[in-house]
């Protein structure tokens, strides 16, 4: 496939003298068509040529026509190029058809080791919408980057440790003959945590309970620890289930309690170092600018997230040797990682600082505004909420095509895709709040919307017979497929984009306007027609827009239905 804009890049670089990798990375592609397929802003050049933007605007212009640029225009200082349709459709559809499913995707692995921390709920709870966005986001980012070629390594780490878990264990050991633990260990559990904070609060001194707990914890005492992990394994077959319908993968587990061995080495490095500054009784490393301390024995002499944290980085600096090291926590916890990544950097691990990154995102809201927690009890579970876009999803097959086979299967796609995709549908980093109305929508901008799009080329498919391995793709001359054609060559594009902002509604984004795009293009032209060597090109677009789209969404975790 010709790479316009690298072509594009070279004859700017040669007229302007500037690196052609600059050059590259400051061309872009325009909200709309008629801006032009690539538009390049000249005031990036303003400085390095001591001219203004429109003066080197024009002097480009000319010089930049060839074969494969129908007309470049001036505006504001912009480039806009316009490329040669025809040359164009046929490179794109040529390509996306001679690879297939792998259209986009990058074959060949790179020598880089992403790291991934995501979703890591807390144990002794059932996996609560609170952790909905840290799931889906790393999820996405998982298998963006898995896409392009990436060695990625998904961790999951496990809030395994720590006077949380130990209040359920102290509660456990005074009530576990008040519940059934047969029917819905997880929601028994959750219970006993729930009454245990409720007293707590009433009388603080009921916390030695759960501190003699965590002494027993640590002293490996057989009972005790016999009871962390029956809880640790309930929690872990809840969780499952909600990743299993999220088509959701890790290659790790390690949580907190795999790094009580290992944060002495932390403790050690910072004495010897002469990082660790007394500050209240609590041992604290000093920060820059105007960051607080960060925190890593406390006054009592104990470990805290920060140690544990980075305990964790030099065990995966040591065992994955990783090029970024991802964070996805919601933004509350920003201050957190700024202390963590800098106290790294102290310690002398200043590169690997630099390729840590935490990846903020809002919070999901109640229909009130209220952020949603298990500690009193009144979180939505996944699993409830994925039961109920279901159940919702079946009620709408069964009114609008009640006898469409494999119901259920098609509306457990439906009503989790639907979830996921109002989650990745706006920028990570706003708050999202519930709206089953909107979420559950066939129309405008939602995850069904787009399925159905691709149950409708699925259709066109069938309805056309045998789908050709080849076509005239010169046909596609119309305004409407060109559209869908320019589209579908920013598919790799826009992965691209996605990862080197982490941000998996570029693709969200993307899937929609591609959706339109072949929308407008079905309502104005007929794919089954008279003409075969026509019929044969727009049954190919069809296709190859399908296919499309089924990957994008696959890329969000999302999957498709053949029928709806």
């Amino acid at each position: 496939m010709i790479d316009f804009k690298e072509e594009i890049a070279k004859k700017i670089s040669a007229i302007t003298n500037i690196g052609f990798d600059e050059i590259k990375q400051y061309i872009e592609i325009p909200p709309n068509v008629e801006m032009g397929d690539y538009t390049f802003p000249c005031f990036k050049l303003a400085k390095e040529l001591k001219k203004s933007p429109q003066v080197i605007a024009e002097e480009i212009k000319p010089q930049i026509s060839g074969e494969l640029i129908e007309k470049v225009e001036v505006v504001g200082g912009y480039l806009n190029i316009f490329i040669k349709k025809s040359a164009f459709v046929v490179d794109v559809m040529n390509e996306a058809i001679a690879h297939g499913k792998n259209y986009g995707r990058t074959l060949e692995k790179n020598d880089k080791t992403i790291v991934i921390d995501y979703s890591s709920p807390n144990i002794a709870k059932p996996f609560h919408i609170g952790h909905l966005r840290s799931t889906v986001i790393g999820n996405a980012l998982y298998k963006i980057y898995k896409f392009l070629g990436y060695n990625v390594i998904g961790v999951n780490h496990l809030g395994d440790w720590g006077m949380g878990v130990c209040r359920t264990i102290a509660g456990y050991n005074m009530w576990k003959d008040e519940y059934d633990f047969s029917e819905n260990p997880i929601n028994a559990i959750l219970q006993i945590y729930v009454r245990y904070n409720n007293i707590e609060k009433e009388d603080p001194d009921f916390k030695i309970h759960a501190t003699n707990v965590l002494k027993k914890l640590e002293d490996n005492d057989e009972e005790t620890t016999k009871i962390w992990k029956w809880i640790i394994d309930v929690s872990l077959q809840n969780y499952q289930k909600v990743y299993k319908l999220m088509n959701c993968e890790f290659d790790s587990y390690n949580g907190e309690a795999f790094y009580n061995d290992k944060m002495d080495r932390v403790v050690n490095e910072l004495k010897a170092k002469n990082l660790l500054v007394e500050s209240e009784g609590a041992m604290v490393v000093m920060m820059d600018e105007d960051i607080p301390p960060c925190m890593i024995l406390t006054s009592q002499g104990t470990t805290i997230y920060a140690t544990r944290d980075l305990a964790a980085l030099l065990y995966r600096i040591d065992n994955y040797n990783f090029d970024k090291c991802l964070y996805v926590v919601a933004s509350e916890q920003s201050l957190h990682f700024k202390q963590v990544f800098e106290t790294l950097s102290k310690m002398g691990y200043e590169e690997y600082a630099k390729r840590c990154e935490h990846i903020p995102f809002g919070l999901v809201l109640d229909e009130d505004g209220h952020k949603m927690g298990s500690r009193k009890g009144n979180a939505t579970t996944l699993e409830e909420i994925f039961d109920e876009s279901i159940s919702k999803s079946l009620k709408i097959i069964e009114e609008k095509n009640p006898d469409l086979e494999d119901k259920e299967e098609v509306a457990k796609k439906v009503g989790v895709g639907a979830v996921i995709f109002n989650d990745l549908a706006n920028s990570r980093i706003k708050d999202e709040i519930f709206d089953w109305n909107q979420i559950l929508s066939f129309n405008g901008e939602t995850g069904p919307y787009l399925q159905y799009t691709y149950v409708r080329t699925r259709s066109i498919l069938r309805k056309a017979g045998n789908v050709p391995t080849e076509a005239d793709f010169s046909l596609l001359n119309d305004a409407e497929s060109y559209e869908v054609v320019r589209l579908i060559g920013s598919f790799k594009e826009t992965v691209e984009a996605a990862a080197s902002k982490n941000e998996p509604s570029i693709i969200s984004r993307y899937l929609l306007d591609l959706a339109k795009s072949f929308s407008r293009f079905y309502n104005e032209h007929q794919v089954i027609t008279d003409n075969k060597s026509v019929q044969d090109a727009r049954v190919l677009l069809t296709k190859v827009t399908g296919d499309v789209i089924k990957e994008g969404l696959g890329l969000l975790g999302i999957q498709c239905p053949e029928k709806m």
